[in-house]
């Protein structure tokens, strides 16, 4: 009969799982240098490093909490065995005259004495337990340990990995162009815009001849991957701190994240608008829009093609130092939540004039649930 694992080892396996995936995609880095199609190639390393990243982050978490409950237990029996223990040296300690002397009589003496002496197996496993949960304790601090010194041996490579993917991205002479855009229309509309909602309108009122269909996007309601790794931080029309209710989602990220559109689409507009920072707007289908709003670095021109999971940029923000990179997201990981997450991704959904809430059409799974109060 197997046994089944306990919850600090099969966290323990779970994380180093996501570590191998780590490990994997960024051996990987010199391939894709290598790659006919360095963009898929290299969007494919930084994506297997961010799914790996946000695996071992809540292999961490979880692992972390088994160590705190294991502590806990910890001090809760080691202070009974101290106290058992304590009586039983006083006894060892105390003249057999006065070991006779129980309240009750010599009988209820010897009955004490043999209900201890059925104590020290029950003391011995005591123990035995207590020295298991202190080796599932260490080793939580090793996997810590591993996951630090990994991390910050492999930031430069996944740092290099971003920064040959712009250049790719740049380089790239076979994106298929569906139409050219009007760049002085598109100023215009741009430069009058009041609001994000606003220009959406504007540029879905721009109708092109964009030629045959694309790919069922409607089709694919409920099955689209979210564009970053994250976590939902404020969900659709929601208000913030300030009351603000914004038709989207809010999706805190980790800096210089790695943003794909979801599904095959057309770029209608690439660059600053407003506060916003960089957006990228693409058009998945006739008649429907996704807004990308907070990216630092914006990739593609207006009327490319791009086809589902193909990078549209990155998040901003700033990385650790390599030396410090592993130790501070091992503790970010330790703390849960939006720790070491300090990037917010904007994600809208429009058909027409109406916004959609992203809910009814991504997925999402354990490490992209929106946060709980």
């Amino acid at each position: 009969m197997t046994a089944t694992p306990s919850p600090a080892n099969q966290a323990v396996a779970d994380a180093e799982a996501a570590a191998a995936i780590l490990r994997a995609a960024l051996g990987q880095l010199a391939a894709a240098v290598s790659a006919d199609d360095q963009v898929t190639a290299l969007t494919e390393v930084i994506r297997g490093y961010e799914l790996g990243l946000s695996s071992l982050r809540e292999g961490l978490r979880q692992a972390a909490a088994r160590e705190t409950e294991l502590r806990a237990r910890f001090e809760t029996q080691r202070h009974q065995l101290a106290r058992v223990l304590g009586a039983m040296t006083a006894m060892q300690q105390s003249p057999e005259s006065t070991m006779l002397l129980h309240p009750a009589g010599a009988l209820a003496n010897a009955r004490s004495g043999m209900i201890l002496s059925g104590v020290t197996p029950g003391l011995r496993a005591q123990a035995e337990a207590l020295q298991a949960d202190l080796d599932e304790i260490a080793t939580v601090r090793q996997l810590q340990a591993n996951a630090a010194a990994m991390l910050g041996s492999g930031l430069d490579s996944v740092q290099e990995a971003r920064r040959l993917l712009a250049s790719a991205v740049t380089d790239r002479s076979s994106m298929p162009l569906r139409y050219d855009e009007d760049p002085a229309e598109l100023q215009a509309l741009r430069d009058a815009a009041q609001s994000l909602s606003d220009f959406a309108t504007g540029i879905a009122r721009m109708e092109k001849d964009v030629g045959a269909p694309m790919e069922d996007f409607e089709g694919a309601q409920g099955s689209l991957r979210l564009p970053v790794e994250g976590a939902i931080l404020r969900p659709y029309d929601e208000p913030d701190a300030a009351g603000v209710r914004r038709p989207g989602w809010v999706i805190a990220t980790a800096p210089a994240a790695l943003v794909q559109t979801p599904w095959p689409a057309t770029i209608r507009y690439r660059g600053p608008f407003l506060d916003y920072g960089n957006v990228m707007i693409v058009e998945p289908s006739r008649g429907y829009l996704i807004i990308f709003a907070g990216l630092s670095q914006v990739f593609g021109e207006v009327g490319d093609v791009l086809n589902g999971g193909d990078p549209v940029g990155l998040m901003g923000g700033a990385e650790a130092p390599a030396q410090e990179f592993g130790s501070r997201f091992v503790a970010d990981a330790v703390r849960g939540a939006e720790a070491g997450r300090s990037e917010s991704l904007y994600l809208e959904l429009r058909r027409g004039n109406e916004t959609l809430d992203p809910a009814d059409w991504f997925v999402l799974n354990p490490v992209t649930d929106p946060q709980q109060d």
